[in-house]
């Protein structure tokens, strides 16, 4: 048993050594989701409390990155949340997968999905009052309704 403890330890120890990239790409304000539409500053700081730090290229890495495997799974959920979603280059996105990016985002949003709770847990300043959820997921809406109309794109339904 003091063996494997020991084995464990030097392991864990030894990760250490093989920190994640924290370096994040450079600012796009030209093609960022809050400056393209001139976001109200109240709804946008909502929306960088509870979404910026996994959906964009302006993630804020706390001090529990710099342990690892913690480091590991928060670079990793990055990574995901920007491929899924970056706010920082929504401008490059199509029309018609900006609507559906908006669409998901308020689903999610609607069904308690996101914000994470794990993400809630570390930020308290993410999770919002249902007055707040409200406010976002409105905005979000009204986006989606913008750019559909705009671009003449059907309304989308939500999947059973």
């Amino acid at each position: 048993m003091k063996k494997i403890l020991v084995i464990l330890l030097v392991a864990l120890v030894l990760i250490q050594f093989f920190p994640i990239d924290k370096n994040n790409p450079a600012p796009t304000p030209g093609m960022d989701l809050l400056k393209i539409k001139n976001t109200p500053e109240a709804t946008a700081t909502l929306i960088r409390n509870g979404c910026y730090d996994c959906h964009s290229n302006e993630s804020k890495y706390p001090w529990y990155s710099n342990v690892q495997p913690i480091a590991w799974f928060l670079k990793d959920h990055i990574d995901e949340g920007r491929k899924e979603l970056n706010f920082s280059t929504f401008a490059t996105y199509e029309p018609k997968r900006q609507a559906h990016k908006l669409f998901e985002a308020v689903d999610m949003i609607e069904k308690g999905e996101m914000p994470l709770d794990s993400y809630i847990l570390a930020h308290p300043e993410a999770k919002y009052t249902e007055a707040q959820k409200q406010q976002v997921i409105q905005y979000l809406k009204s986006l989606e309704k913008e750019i559909r109309v705009m671009n003449d794109l059907p309304a989308e339904t939500a999947k059973k």
